[in-house]
């Protein structure tokens, strides 16, 4: 039984353990990694000279682990039944708990630094296990939501590890600065990992799909996971952008500590505060896509996300230039500036926007790709997110310390930098801007309701049979449907100048009358076929033209001849409320009615018939009839 809402996955045992076991996962290595920052600041464990090259090595050890072990992760993933994997992936992590402990014991900071390796190892294991189980869990309405809380829980944990862990080691240490043990965080790494284990006991099986052996050869098996993500350019394109997200967190973050100090003149508290809202403002984006998307991978909301992430981070560069200087501050002195409340909310946008431009691109990923390969595309993708966080690291090194640019103005080429990657992704996938353009549409010029969504097949080849009143009758169809739909339109409509664009995103059929144009009338019924046993959802409009009145006109024999190759299910369609606004032939033709803003429109379906059964009178009866059927939100 599908969750109600994103929150009810957490009642259900096919998600919660799941995502218990990577909260604590995530929440121990941020855990060990702060306070491992912590001890070699505020100690004298390592001399002063060294100080920074430990905790620059201690950020790097983290993350290297990706780039030398996720493909082989991604094969054991996808060849291995995943819930086992996870248990033996948080037996590890017990195990370099108990080695935390005795290196802290030991005083070796070198040592320190090597479990922080290994802790990172274990990461880059469990990363292609959480991703790829997802989607073998949760239903096709589940799957956005499901990533919205992934997400969440991660930042989440992110935020309290680092916080828990500076906080448990700064307390102990705060008189003594010699080396002191940290046993209350040792304690609590242990206790973690402890319970993270327990709980991986309780997720359910998900089967590998392999049968052939895997391939053990590292440079062999990273060559390969390229190449599988490259399959699909919608898919490589989103490994890019969810890389460039984390690319762009991690230089924001880093910065925050100088930029607290140098420019918002604020001490620790206010780092905290910074580091708190951008971190649960990501959180909380996260959790918005759900609703935002209508519970399907809405990659609409990925152009709106890279907007505002570039327009609120050019003002930013302002906003802090705007800040006066003034003696070093806490929280309470912060707050009581105006020019200070503008640098926080606009954190907190840029975080939320954060949120709302990953979790589609990274829901894309899943289920996108074949199951049998799943967990090696998020292996890939762990390796360009590894790849592209150290790019950006040695950028803003590039930027503070060698050009001697200040804070802002990283930030400000970050912003319109972000700008150009996203415009990029949107030109080589034009299917983000045309479901941003669907979006819109039915968000913001038109209220979409529907009846019958959730009789569309969730996968396999079938055939929408629609009315045809006006030139965006695809587009307030895509926006309705969950599935991605290919439509069959007549060359005309297809050749429109501006929606062309659109509809070849959509991968549109663009069909003529075979007395006109015979070439265009074959190849449409060639591709009709081929995408229909490909397993793609098809629309057509049986009117072939349309409507000059607003009537339901004759329904012409194309689908029949459709259904006698490729006897797929037919779902029946109707469009509500459209006649009479500027995308009809309604009055003296188009464009020249009303856009009626926000009016009303309502899409009808209803089951599918089978398509050995289909009648072409009973078919235009049934959409006559859902013409005039009421639907709801």
């Amino acid at each position: 039984m599908s969750a109600k809402s994103q929150f009810g996955l957490l009642k259900l045992r096919r998600f919660l353990p799941l995502f218990v076991t990577q909260f604590l996962g995530a929440f121990n290595d941020n855990l060990y990694k702060a306070g491992l920052v912590a001890l070699f600041t505020f100690t004298i464990l390592v001399a002063e000279e060294h100080e920074n090259i430990y905790v620059i090595a201690a950020q790097g050890l983290l993350s290297l682990p990706f780039f030398l072990f996720s493909a082989t992760a991604g094969t054991l993933a996808d060849y291995f039944e995943k819930s086992r994997l996870i248990t033996y992936v948080k037996y590890g992590e017990l195990a370099i708990a108990i080695l935390i402990a005795l290196t802290f014991l030991l005083k070796l900071p070198i040592l320190m630094l090597g479990v922080l390796f290994l802790l990172g190892t274990q990461s880059a294991f469990f990363g292609p296990l959480k991703f790829s189980i997802l989607p073998q869990h949760l239903d096709n309405t589940e799957i956005v939501g499901g990533n919205g809380v992934v997400e969440m829980g991660t930042f989440v944990a992110i935020l309290l590890g680092t916080i828990i862990g500076t906080q448990l080691v700064g307390t102990e240490q705060e008189r003594n600065v010699d080396y002191v043990m940290p046993v209350a965080l040792t304690v609590v790494i242990i206790v973690v990992a402890v319970v993270g284990l327990i709980s991986s006991y309780f997720i359910p099986k998900a089967r590998s799909h392999m049968d052939s052996k895997p391939n053990w050869n590292p440079v062999t098996v990273t060559i390969d996971l390229l190449r599988i993500a490259s399959e699909r350019r919608s898919v490589m394109r989103s490994i890019l952008g969810v890389a460039w997200f984390w690319s762009l967190g991690a230089v924001y973050l880093a910065q925050f500590p100088n930029l607290t100090e140098d420019y918002l003149h604020g001490t620790k508290s206010v780092f905290t505060l910074l580091l708190s809202v951008i971190t649960i403002s990501i959180a909380l984006g996260s959790l918005t896509c759900e609703k935002l998307s209508r519970k399907r991978v809405e990659m609409g909301l990925v152009p709106i996300g890279a907007f505002f992430i570039s327009v609120i981070g050019i003002d930013l560069f302002f906003a802090l230039n705007a800040i006066p200087e003034v003696d070093p501050r806490g929280i309470i002195g912060f707050l009581q500036t105006p020019s200070s409340y503008r640098v926080l909310i606009e954190m907190i946008c840029i975080g939320f926007f954060m949120g709302v431009y990953v979790v589609p691109l990274q829901t894309l990923i899943q289920v996108r790709t074949p199951v049998d390969r799943r967990a090696r595309v998020v292996a890939a993708n762990n390796v360009m997110n590894a790849a592209l966080v150290v790019c950006g690291a040695l950028w803003s090194l590039l930027w503070i310390e060698a050009f001697k640019w200040n804070i802002p103005s990283l930030f400000l080429f970050m912003s319109i930098f972000n700008a150009v990657v996203s415009v990029y992704i949107f030109l080589q996938v034009p299917e983000f801007t045309m479901r941003f353009v669907v979006w819109m549409l039915s968000h913001s010029l038109y209220r979409v309701d529907h009846t019958g969504i959730d009789l569309v097949p969730e996968k396999g080849g079938a055939l929408i049979a629609s009315n045809h009143v006006s030139y965006i009758d695809a587009l307030v169809l895509a926006g309705a449907v969950r599935r991605p739909i290919r439509f069959v339109m007549a060359k005309d409509v297809y050749d429109t100048p501006v929606l062309n664009y659109l509809f070849r995103a959509c991968r549109t059929i663009p069909i003529a009358p075979k007395s006109s144009d015979p070439e265009t009338y074959d190849k449409a019924f060639e591709d009709i076929e081929k995408a229909l046993e490909e397993g793609d959802l098809l629309c057509i409009f049986p009117e072939g033209r349309l409507t000059p009145d607003g009537k339901i006109g004759e329904f012409k024999s194309g689908i029949m001849k459709i259904l006698e190759t490729t006897p797929v299910p037919v779902i029946p369609a109707a469009l509500q409320g459209l006649w009479g606004t500027k995308f009809t032939n309604h009055g003296e033709g188009l464009f020249k009615g009303s856009l009626n803003l926000r009016s009303k429109l309502g899409v009808a379906l209803s089951a599918p018939i089978e398509g050995s059964d289909v009648n072409l009178e009973a078919l235009k009866r049934e959409v006559v009839r859902l013409h005039s059927v009421p639907v709801h939100a």
